[in-house]
């Protein structure tokens, strides 16, 4: 008998089996946590937008009202955080990338509503980029500051009739 070293083809075979096998179970788990971390991350950030437009507005209740843009709300990207006092261009209470309305798989719109020369009501939402690879479901909120959640298409325009579900 001869002293064997290595492994045989059929050894080396078994292993990449066994490996692939491995992968095909631990791949779509990895994909679902990483989709529920985007839907976290983008209801944590409509309740970040609700913070800022509730400051906002009592900073600027009897001027402007809630800020009209996402823009308002932050400081511009790649630009080290300056207030402007007036309200206009970054009141620097968002991050600049939410600021662009896309941050982690989702992307982020805003709408408000003008009475009287103020901006008197908002509505945000919160759609995943990519559905089901980036999220699989949508948030919305409004002036109440209740993040509401659905697995169907929410805008700012449809956010008024959702049921909270979060």
């Amino acid at each position: 008998m001869r002293k064997q070293k290595g492994f045989s083809l059929i050894e080396l075979l078994i292993v990449v089996a066994i490996i692939l096998i491995i992968a095909a179970i631990a791949i779509p788990n990895l994909l679902r946590a990483r989709m529920a971390a985007n839907e976290s991350a983008a209801a944590g950030a409509v309740r970040t937008i609700n913070t800022a437009q509730a400051e906002y507005q009592a900073k600027f209740q009897n001027t402007i009202g809630y800020a009209a843009t996402l823009a308002n709300l932050g400081s511009p990207v790649a630009a080290a955080c300056a207030p402007d006092p007036a309200g206009i261009t970054g009141d620097c209470d968002i991050d600049s990338t939410l600021t662009t309305g896309v941050k982690g798989g989702y992307t982020f719109t805003m709408a408000v509503t003008a009475a009287g020369g103020l901006n008197t009501a908002y509505q945000v939402a919160a759609a995943p980029t990519t559905p089901n690879q980036t999220g699989s479901r949508w948030f919305c909120s409004y002036q109440d500051a209740v993040v509401r959640g659905k697995t169907t298409v929410l805008t700012p325009a449809t956010c008024t009739g959702v049921v909270a579900s979060i």
